[in-house]
């Protein structure tokens, strides 16, 4: 390495050899990040995502090669270039706009208007930089409208020749109360008909939440105190010989800005459910409250509970904790699964707590966006016109 030094002696040697080093150390470097450049470029050129890198003010500072074909970006091109001027879509430029990017956001190509892009943001580094990630999900979205439209035209098929075989059982259950020997297998018959009865209605709720209309334009006052009470009324009469204790605390002014029939929805699959899978003279609380200026409601119960290997999967369609269980007692395996489509409608979620032995809480809570005060102030209602 010293052969490369000039002649040189004294201090200024020993100060040559150090200046000497940082160069050499610097090269390596120099070379060691174009090597991670050249694989970062690679990289980005195999993905079948659209990935670009966006400036604190929204300007294009990179994008890869899979931009062209979904957005018709040229890469080499467009470098300084804000994105909206690009791209012309309101919602994607509303997108930009916010400061939560949780949730990703679908937009028409504007390369090929039968294709459909989901869009997120990911903030990065400490200069307000975002990347921005853009994906195809033209097959996705075909695949579940294939499989929605497949359900709700089954589930109305099945409808008729249900409530014929339904009829005929009865009519032959009240027949036949002198022959012993087939009124036990009419009996099964017409509890498992009226089982898939059930099967069938939860299927068609799930279809009209799915091909339901956006609740941001087709919504209503809900008494929601009202509804509950009148639930309630249906619990106590289910509970029967059970003789279940219900505790209420319910907010009289509390109402909600969505749809009536889908919240009785949920909520009476809350109740029933504490109903049907608690023992008997056991306790079930339920509360309408508010809390943080978000509408809560909860089904506390102090039955067996749940195991926590279950928890993650209970809104599954046909998921059931217990088989056996759920089926002798009637359940569909749909409850759950109307329950979070309906509070994700309403921009609500669903919380769940179980302890064996101590008992569960479900818990939905609505955005403040969406809560009434009944006699009150009417904000709320503003707030919600400007969703």
């Amino acid at each position: 390495m010293s052969e490369h030094l000039p002649k040189i002696y004294g201090i200024w040697a020993e100060l040559l050899y150090y200046v000497f080093l940082l160069q050499n150390r610097a090269r390596k470097r120099k070379r060691k990040m174009s090597r991670f450049l050249r694989r970062f470029q690679e990289v980005a050129a195999a993905l079948p995502d659209a990935a670009l890198i966006l400036g604190r003010k929204g300007e294009i500072e990179w994008c890869n090669i899979a931009s062209k074909k979904l957005l018709g970006l040229e890469p080499n091109r467009i470098s300084g270039h804000f994105l909206i001027h690009l791209i012309r879509q309101p919602a994607l430029a509303e997108y930009l706009e916010r400061n939560d990017y949780a949730q990703a956001i679908e937009i028409v190509s504007p390369v090929e208007e039968t294709r459909m892009l989901s869009c997120q943001i990911h903030p990065i580094g400490k200069k307000y930089q975002r990347l921005l990630i853009i994906r195809d999900v033209t097959q996705m979205q075909l695949i579940d409208q294939v499989r929605r439209d497949f359900v709700a035209n089954v589930s109305h098929e099945l409808r008729t020749p249900l409530t014929v075989l339904r009829g005929f059982l009865e009519t032959l259950g009240d027949a036949n109360t002198e022959c012993p020997e087939w009124a036990r297998s009419i009996e099964l018959m017409g509890q498992q008909a009226a089982r898939m009865d059930r099967i069938v209605n939860d299927l068609l709720i799930l279809s009209r939440l799915e091909l339901g209309e956006d609740l941001s334009s087709n919504s209503e006052s809900v008494a929601v105190p009202e509804l509950l009470n009148s639930i309630l009324s249906e619990a106590r009469m289910l509970s029967g010989a059970q003789a279940h204790t219900f505790t209420v605390k319910i907010d009289s002014n509390l109402w909600i800005w969505g749809s009536a029939e889908e919240l009785r929805s949920a909520f009476s699959n809350l109740i029933f459910n504490a109903v049907q899978h608690t023992p008997a003279h056991t306790q079930i609380n339920i509360e309408w409250q508010i809390f943080d200026n978000q509408a809560v409601f909860t089904v506390m119960d102090n039955g067996e509970g749940i195991p926590a290997r279950h928890l993650p999967r209970l809104t599954e369609r046909f998921y059931r904790v217990d088989k056996a269980r759920s089926r002798s007692r009637g359940g569909t395996g749909l409850g759950l699964a109307i329950v979070k489509h309906v509070l994700t409608r309403h921009g609500g979620v669903m919380s769940v707590k179980s302890d064996l032995g101590v008992g569960s809480v479900f818990a939905c809570t609505l955005p403040e966006s969406r809560v009434y005060r009944h006699g009150g102030t009417s904000e709320a209602k503003e707030n919600f016109s400007n969703l």
